[in-house]
């Protein structure tokens, strides 16, 4: 789940707060922090979740609402950041609520503000399903519920409560900022009552504060303060900074920053704040260059920006903005002009779609989980990009942007959303083409990893109408592997057997669809051992796993260990079936494959059945149905999948008795995935902890 946003910078005071925020959270299901921007409501709920979540919930989670712009995804964010797989058919806030009802969950909603009545609505289905949730929002505005606790978070004191002749929380937080930008500062008297008087211009507004300490790198503090005093003068006495006095302050400080920006890291500024949720330095280039900003200036630009504290470094060379900068950017990109607004937009969404088409491309290679994790972290920006089609009615790239993420929608595990976007694309032009073709292989991708047989067969008939009458290769065997699977999940075999069998072998090719031949193999091995024929099905997943090895792919060679554990079992030889099915939870775990882990849970606890360990496996039935509970219909339908789950606990509960089978199967259901998938993966060690 999201790592709660703590700085590794100190957090001053606020341990007043802190104290009376604990009992509040303790003693009420909703909590919501308000406040104007920059005022530390982020930070503070992140602290107040890491010292009072431990004793209120047994899951903390937190969920940034900063980066969504669509309300009708606040559902599947919630999913996403719960590590819940996005399958099932159903209204995604309906699997969250459910999935909550009997669980002691803290979720942080931050940044609740552009999508207030959204937020509301979903909170009070959540507190109304769940009696165990808790909720601690952070708004500009109170969510507007009739149970809801409210807490102002104030500015941070100039001077210490009771204490005038002591600095308060404002002018410790400055002083510890100002020594990262200026290593020699120190806090004597002197600087101290300059100090104090930054602060008090600055309404005590941390953000405000942090953004004029940055400056001390370059200014002497007395400097600081007489033009800090002359522009906020100036600033909040013009006719654009209206509003409360607080915001007034927190945008006039802002914009005395853009004011001591050069030109270009002001052009910079307003162009990366098309990002959501961050950007790498490649990014910023592609996005940022054009007219007066070169690759280099934009380096230039980029690392002035992170001196002056407006964008910040993040982990693994990537950078971001804080809300009210990005705001702030955004505000003067628009200003700048429609064609400047719609130059960077357009950058941003080619960035993402040349970004995409590298990960389909190199998917199937051993760069597979660099691919998955980078597509995982560039999810905000990817809908970004996809809206801007949407909106723009370009259908060609909507469909083009939404088959090559194909990737996010099926193996990451998102399918509910891709199933949306793709078919929104879809919907803006029926134009022959590639596009077209990329846009239907998304769609169904997505539809089968949720069960969805009818659409699996609805579209690879239209996949394959759309490439007659000379169809390449590679698009015979992406419209088959789509056919066959429809077929094979319907429990239609021999039909499926017929498709996969005519099929061309693409054994080693690469290009576009390069996946459907792995998919289609692992299709017909499963084919095979639904039919009986076990060493037929394991031989194909054995020539399976020997093509992605010399890829060095581990994505379809997850499947291959998943049809030769079925087709072991078949074989009576559960020992090596059970390794097998280690394998592929091991394997698909790495990834977001829910779908892949679920069957696999259930092929190692058919294994275990038989090798006597049926506490174990009774425990293990539970947890895999715990998955399919949020990721649809179970065993994606086939009837033939279903038979041989219901053979398992048969088999169990002659075994051990009805009562035992009951205990542990409860206990299975109990545990949460990530908690399912370890108790799995102990079977390594031959440990029953039945």
């Amino acid at each position: 789940m999201e790592s709660l946003p703590v700085e590794g910078t100190q957090f001053i005071g606020r341990q007043a707060e802190l104290d009376y925020l604990e009992q509040e959270l303790r003693d009420h299901r909703l909590l919501t922090l308000t406040g104007v921007g920059g005022v530390g409501k982020t930070r503070l709920a992140a602290r107040l979740a890491l010292r009072t979540g431990p004793h209120v919930a047994d899951t903390v989670c937190f969920v940034p609402l900063s980066p969504l712009h669509d309300p009708t995804l606040l559902g599947n964010v919630l999913l996403e950041e719960l590590r819940l797989a996005d399958n099932s058919n159903e209204d995604a806030a309906d699997v969250v609520a459910h999935w909550l009802t009997d669980k002691r969950v803290l979720l942080i909603l931050d940044t609740c503000e552009h999508l207030l009545d959204d937020c509301a609505r979903l909170v009070r289905k959540l507190l109304d399903i769940a009696p165990e949730l808790r909720v601690l929002a952070t708004s500009r505005q109170p969510l507007g519920l009739a149970d809801e606790h409210r807490f102002m978070v104030a500015p941070l004191p100039v001077t210490a409560d009771g204490d005038p002749g002591r600095p308060g929380d404002s002018v410790a937080l400055f002083a510890d900022r100002a020594a990262l930008a200026s290593p020699a500062f120190r806090l004597g008297p002197g600087e101290r009552i300059t100090a104090e008087a930054v602060c008090r211009r600055l309404d005590g507004i941390p953000l405000a504060i942090e953004l004029a300490a940055a400056r001390l790198a370059e200014l002497p503090l007395e400097r600081l303060e007489s033009l800090l005093g002359d522009r906020l003068d100036t600033l909040a006495g013009s006719a654009e900074h209206t509003g409360p006095p607080r915001h007034r302050t927190l945008r006039a400080t802002i914009g005395w920053s853009h004011e001591l920006c050069t030109p270009l890291e002001r052009l910079l500024w307003a162009r990366l704040s098309v990002f959501t949720g961050g950007f790498d330095p490649a990014g910023a280039r592609a996005v940022g260059r054009g007219g007066p900003l070169g690759e280099a200036e934009v380096a230039g630009a980029l690392a002035g920006l992170v001196a002056k504290s407006l964008v910040r470094g993040r982990p693994g060379g990537r950078y971001d903005m804080l809300d009210t900068v990005r705001e702030f950017g955004a505000s003067w990109l628009r200003q700048l002009g429609p064609a400047e607004a719609a130059g960077a937009r357009r950058r941003h969404r080619d960035f993402h779609l040349e970004l995409a088409r590298r990960a389909d491309a190199g998917w199937m290679g051993p760069e597979q989980e660099h691919w998955y994790e980078r597509l995982v972290t560039d999810h905000p920006n990817f809908r970004v990009a996809l809206d801007f089609c949407l909106e723009t009615r370009d259908g060609p790239a909507a469909q083009r942007l939404c088959g090559h993420l194909w990737i996010l929608w099926f193996p990451c595990g998102f399918a509910r959303e891709g199933r949306r976007y793709a078919e929104a694309a879809l919907a803006l032009s029926e134009r022959p083409g590639p596009e077209y073709l990329l846009g239907l292989w998304a769609r169904a991708t997505a539809a089968l990893s949720q069960g969805d047989t009818e659409t699996g067969l609805e579209v690879s008939a239209a996949f394959r109408d759309r490439t007659r009458p000379d169809p390449s290769p590679a698009q015979v065997m992406a419209a088959a592997y789509l056919e066959s699977t429809s077929l094979c999940l319907m429990g239609r075999l021999r039909e499926a057997a017929d498709v996969i069998d005519a099929a061309p072998d693409l054994r080693g090719y690469t290009g576009p669809y390069d996946s459907a031949w792995c998919l289609t193999t692992a299709g017909r091995a499963l084919v095979h051992v639904l039919s009986g024929e076990f060493a037929e099905a394991a031989v194909v997943a054995r020539r399976l796993e020997a093509e992605c090895g010399r890829r060095g792919e581990r994505w379809s060679h997850t499947w291959a260990s998943w049809a030769a554990a079925l087709a072991a079992n078949g074989q009576g030889r559960p020992d090596e079936a059970a390794r097998h099915a280690l394998v592929t939870i091991a394997g698909k775990s790495r990834f977001r494959d829910r779908v892949g882990v679920a069957l696999a849970v259930e092929a190692l606890a058919s294994s275990l059945s038989t090798l006597g360990e049926t506490r174990r496996a009774a425990r293990l039935l539970g947890i895999g149905q715990r998955m399919w509970q949020s990721l649809g219909r179970p065993q994606l339908g086939s009837p033939e999948l279903v038979a041989a789950r219901d053979l398992t606990e048969r088999r169990i509960r002659e075994s051990v008795g009805d009562r035992e089978y009951e205990t542990q199967y409860a206990a299975g259901l109990e545990m949460a995935t990530a908690d399912g998938i370890a108790f799995s993966l102990a079977t390594r060690t031959g440990a029953d902890t039945g």
